[in-house]
């Protein structure tokens, strides 16, 4: 007699039930009905809650096929108009071309070719990263594309009869206590054209000279071919001197000529005496 919360069809089947248990006399054909109308409860529960194997979800696991095209525009450098070959990216903008388009339009300009922003004032080349993620991303969006490129680029060294580049191996990296260890390569390589390191140390001034600023990096690397001269035009921009300021330069004992390349003065004072 008490109402029940779970339902109107459910006060019936608990009456018929125990009514059934009660009496103990009804035939088979009232179990029967009991059995069915259960099948039918659960059937109908399962309907409500989701529990039965139908094919309600058959939509929700179907992947969803996406066009090349959509994609398009995000994989296509601006430059060449084709598919990103060794995607590069500029630092300052995360604009993105393909290396070899990047590399070329630097050679006359120092502006992104997207949005006209200033990527450095002298190497531009010094802002750019490859970016390996998206680059992996082309290849495995456009069928082939990989394939056909390293292709293209086989035939175009054995053409010329050059070797082949091999393909770059990542390295292991080493591991201690189970925390893997950073590795740091060379950012910058110095050519070798820059042979020569010097040392310079301001020895003083005469009163009235002038307000100078001092030197940031004493340390500079320059090539062998450099004058004194060209130290002395170094120094006084470096440290705004005035154009009527004498600057002497000295190397141990001696005092230096303009004409004087480095390359010759370590031949004469010695290797150690060069600063």
């Amino acid at each position: 007699g008490a109402p029940s919360c779970s339902g109107s069809r459910s006060v019936p089947f608990e009456f018929q039930r125990s009514r059934s248990e009660s009496t103990g006399d009804e035939d088979d054909d009232d179990d029967e009905d009991d059995e069915e109308e259960e099948e039918e409860l659960e059937g109908d529960a399962g309907a409500r809650f989701g529990t039965d194997d139908g094919e309600h979800d058959s939509d929700d696991d179907r992947e969803r096929m996406i066009n090349l095209a959509e994609l398009t525009p995000y994989i296509l450098c601006s430059i060449c108009k084709g598919y990103f070959i060794d995607a590069t990216t500029i630092t300052e903008c995360l604009h993105t071309f393909c290396k070899s388009c990047i590399v070329r339009h630097f050679y006359y300009s120092n502006r992104c070719p997207k949005c006209n922003i200033v990527v450095h004032q002298t190497q531009p080349l010094y802002n750019i990263r490859l970016d390996r993620q998206l680059q992996d991303i082309v290849y495995k969006l456009v069928v082939n594309l990989e394939e056909r490129e390293k292709k293209q680029m086989h035939d175009f060294y054995k053409e010329r009869g050059l070797e082949v580049p091999k393909p770059a191996v990542p390295q292991p990296v080493p591991t201690s206590r189970g925390r893997p260890r950073k590795v740091l390569g060379s950012v910058f390589r110095i050519p070798p054209e820059l042979d020569i390191s010097i040392l310079l140390e301001f020895i003083g001034a005469n009163e009235g000279t002038g307000n100078f600023k001092p030197l940031e990096k004493k340390f500079v690397r320059v090539s062998g071919e450099a004058t004194i001269g060209h130290v002395e035009k170094f120094l006084r921009r470096k440290m705004d001197l005035d154009p009527a300021c004498q600057v002497d330069i000295i190397c141990g004992d001696h005092l230096l000529e303009h004409y004087q390349t480095l390359r010759e003065i370590r031949q004469v004072i010695g290797e150690s005496a060069v600063q």
